[in-house]
């Protein structure tokens, strides 16, 4: 990608003697590199080559589909038909197949959505070249380089600090330190800090994967499912599944070929192999197949990746996969005001002189946002504000500068005026302020309006002094407005509906946060809270932040501790912010969420980026993942239905050396009518639930009971219609097929509440193709079934029906018995 020209906010301000030394307040005239130089780097290989944080290469996906455990076990079941035959007992192959394809078609629509929106919100970090200060990829850095950062700015590569403007950078990501260093020339910044103050440049030692943060962001750049408890779930599901696999398959190949118990097969029909060894094998076929959740993975996968692209559309970019499922599991949303709740920009509405100087205020105003190199919202604001009025900047000599930082709630600059040198500090007015002084009490009185409210003060010694601000005199209070997005208040009251608790995190005054939290509806947004009145006690802390709902003068830090108390009481937190301040916080919560238009440290810790700056997206950012999660759960209850009927089926016919009443085929229709068509329309369905942790132990509670009745209810039709014979003609599997259908559509039908036409419409279409394939004579002959004989017909309607009404009651019992321990 070309280079961007960028009118840098570093521009070079004089150097002017004070006290005998010299305070440089602008970088100095640097060349940087040449583009021969650059080219001459990029030729040898020095450069910044670490990947984006991106999805899964196409490879990646392709092998991720093809090469699972659940493909294996079928490819080694497949083999075995294969060899002995018929070809319609390998359609289970067919089917996998396809559920492959489509797996790696739907991972590559959402890879494509995602390498888009990665582009789009890629940083581009300012380096200076030829003279020139211009943008350029992340990638583009070459070993040597000079780049320029200011407050909100990621470190991409290691370096050796060239200048430096009251820089502090916060490396608490890296080292765990939570206090800013303040870096002068000549001391070293490691990727993966930022700028919490001040501006600076620092030239590049270590780029590419030689940089002290490379190898942990490529890997926590890594487009993966890990971490997951659903993910961790089902693998652990498998595994006891694959266990049972052994000891089940191996009692039907003993019981089928040494008590008697043999599948008769018709060679002249069906072209398979003849003799007990063959009929055996096809019986322990068709059980393993129907045990293995085959759809259970694709269908996880696909969730998740139309979940993706569903979220792109609302220019949504998911960063970490299992942030869709931290989605689902939300219960608190902790989200900053300024450039979230309200609008990014801000106005400057008035300025209210307190007296307390000779110089006008508003020229000071001036000079101060002049003399600022990298100005924040606000000071951009009073900057505007003052051009707009038509007052400029006044020639004035900055001689100490000390720029915002969120810790400390000020910024300032040392003058040289007509009348001598004078300190001038901005900042929040409670905390420049005595609490008890006519300043503070008007400020807190304007900030309860939802104003953001400033204090211009004369400081007793320089701003760049350690003691500084020392005493402070009122000079003026500067009043910004700020709107709220129109679309806030719907977005809370979705969350309101939905059962989760938004609080308001803010740096600003609490009076001016509780404001803006009145105007939104926000309960318990009239009791505001000071978090530096919070309790030290991190339990004591924890219930306080849990018991309101608007805290304000919140620093980076308590940001962080109170996201933490909330998760230490079993909440899952997400974070919204778009500043350097909120980074600890984002990184801290289970799910960080940070706006298009923040900073860029802000945005590479965020699993989810909301690229075009809305609030609002969020409640379709929650919905999506409960819709993801929800529908996972209610798809892997029906797969356990279907493995836990067929262990059971397996399991009574082996000991009682019967016939399996199956071939691979019969298990194929099953699978295919009941549960296999029906999962892919449920897995991508509205859903609304709360997800809650403890999926396996949930998932099995619904499954278990409903597959061992059916399972049940499938070895009592299948004793009953072969009376007292142990090989079953096709007429006896046509029996056990209409109980097993009719008793795993039911479930189907419980399992898919709340119910709309189309799930009814999508049932009744499973109905009509099991009913053609009994049929049509082509039906009949391809999955061997007869339903010449009512009585076995009727036989095995009948022990179905009971079996729904028993699998309805322990629904229902097991339903109320989850209320009551709900309420």
């Amino acid at each position: 990608m070309p280079e961007e020209t960028d009118r840098s906010p570093l521009g070079p301000l004089p150097a002017e003697p004070v006290s005998g030394r010299s305070v440089l307040l602008g970088p100095p005239p640097e060349k940087g590199l040449s583009s021969e130089d650059v080219a001459e780097r990029v030729a040898g290989g020095r450069t910044n080559d670490v990947p984006v944080r991106a999805s899964r290469s196409v490879g990646q996906i392709i092998r991720g589909n093809v090469f699972t455990r659940i493909n294996a076990m079928i490819a080694v079941l497949f083999s075995v038909i294969a060899v002995i035959g018929p070809v319609q007992d390998g359609l289970f192959a067919l089917v996998i197949v396809i559920n492959t394809l489509i797996g790696i078609v739907q991972e590559l629509r959402a890879k494509r959505t995602l390498d888009k929106l990665a582009i789009v919100n890629a940083a581009r970090p300012r380096v200076v070249r030829d003279g020139a200060t211009v943008r350029v990829a992340t990638q583009e850095i070459v070993l040597d380089e000079v780049l320029e950062v200011g407050v909100g700015d990621q470190v991409v590569v290691d370096g050796v600090v060239t200048w430096a403007g009251g820089l502090e950078v916060d490396e608490s990501l890296l080292t765990g330190e939570a206090d800013p260093v303040l870096k002068q020339p000549g001391d070293t910044v490691m990727s993966g800090s930022f700028v919490v103050a001040g501006a600076g440049r620092f030239r590049a030692t270590k780029v590419g994967r030689h940089a002290y943060a490379a190898r942990l962001a490529e890997e926590a750049s890594r487009f993966s499912l890990v971490r997951s408890e659903l993910r961790s779930g089902i693998n652990t599901i498998l595994t006891w599944i694959t266990y049972a696999l052994f000891p089940i398959g191996a009692l039907l190949v003993y019981s089928q070929l040494f008590m008697n118990g043999q599948v008769a097969l018709d060679q002249a029909d069906s072209g398979g192999v003849p003799g007990p060894l063959a009929d055996a094998l096809r019986g322990m076929v068709a059980a393993l197949v129907s045990m293995i959740p085959e759809g259970l993975i694709l269908l996880t996968s696909i969730a998740f990746a139309v979940g993706v692209i569903r979220l792109g559309r609302h220019r949504c970019l998911v960063q970490e996969l299992p942030a869709i499922e931290g989605l689902a599991r939300v219960d608190v949303v902790c989200t900053d005001k300024t450039g979230t709740l309200t609008e990014v920009g801000m106005k400057l509405a008035e300025i209210r002189d307190l007296g307390g100087s000779s110089e006008s205020p508003t020229l000071v105003l001036a000079a101060l946002a002049a003399s600022d190199p990298d100005p924040n919202p606000s000071m951009a604001a009073i900057a505007e504000g003052c051009a707009a009025g038509g007052r400029e900047a006044p020639d004035w000599t900055v001689t100490a500068l000390a720029p915002f930082s969120s810790a400390r709630k000020w910024s300032g600059a040392s003058l040289l005026t007509p009348s001598g040198e004078g300190h001038w500090v901005l900042g929040a007015a409670d905390v420049l302020a005595e609490p008890d002084s006519p300043a503070a009490a008007e400020a807190a009185r304007l900030g309860a309006q939802g104003l953001r409210v400033l204090l211009l003060a004369r400081a007793s010694v320089r701003v760049d002094d350690e003691f500084a601000p020392g005493t402070v005199e009122p000079v003026s209070l500067v009043v910004l407005d700020q709107r709220v997005r129109e679309d806030a208040r719907p977005t809370l009251d979705y969350f309101a509906d939905q059962g989760v608790d938004v609080k308001i995190v803010s740096g600003d005054h609490a009076a001016s946060v509780g404001a803006v939290g009145r105007e939104l509806g926000l309960p318990g947004a009239d009791r505001p809270m000071d978090a530096r009145d919070l309790p030290e006690e991190p339990e004591r802390m924890a219930r306080e932040v849990e018991r309101r709902s608007a805290f304000g003068r919140v620093t980076p830090e308590r940001k962080r501790d109170m996201v933490r108390g909330l998760r230490d009481r079993g909440h899952t937190v997400a974070m919204t912010g778009d500043g350097v301040n909120d980074v600890l916080a984002l990184k801290e919560a289970d799910i960080g969420v940070a706006m298009g238009s923040g900073s860029p440290a802000s945005r590479s810790v965020a699993q989810l980026v909301l690229l075009d700056n809305r609030f609002a997206v969020l409640p379709r950012v929650v919905a999506e993942g409960r819709r993801v999660i929800g529908n996972i759960e209610r798809v892997a209850s029906l797969f356990l239905t279907k493995t836990v009927y067929t262990m059971t089926l397996a399991i009574i016919v082996g000991l009682l050396a019967v016939a399996y009443p199956f071939f691979p085929r019969h298990a194929t229709l099953i699978n295919a009518v009941t549960f296999g068509i029906p999962s892919f329309f449920l897995a991508l369905a509205p859903n609304t639930d709360i997800a809650r942790p403890g999926f396996v132990l949930r998932t099995l509670r619904l499954a278990i009971p409903s597959g061992l009745v059916a399972g049940l209810a499938a070895v009592t039709t299948y004793l009953l219609v072969l009376g007292g014979r142990t090989v079953p003609d096709p007429a006896d599997r046509t029996a056990v097929v209409i109980t097993l259908c009719a008793t795993t559509l039911w479930v189907l039908l419980l399992v898919a509440k709340p119910y709309v036409w189309w799930k009814v419409a999508l049932v009744g279409t499973m109905v009509g193709l099991l009913t053609l394939a009994m049929v049509t004579p082509w039906g009949r002959w391809f999955f061997d079934l007869d339903v010449s004989d009512p009585a076995k017909v009727l036989t095995g309607l009948a022990v179905a029906g009971v079996a729904i009404a028993v699998i309805t009651v322990i629904r229902v019992v097991d339903d109320r018995m989850t209320s009551r321990a709900a309420a």
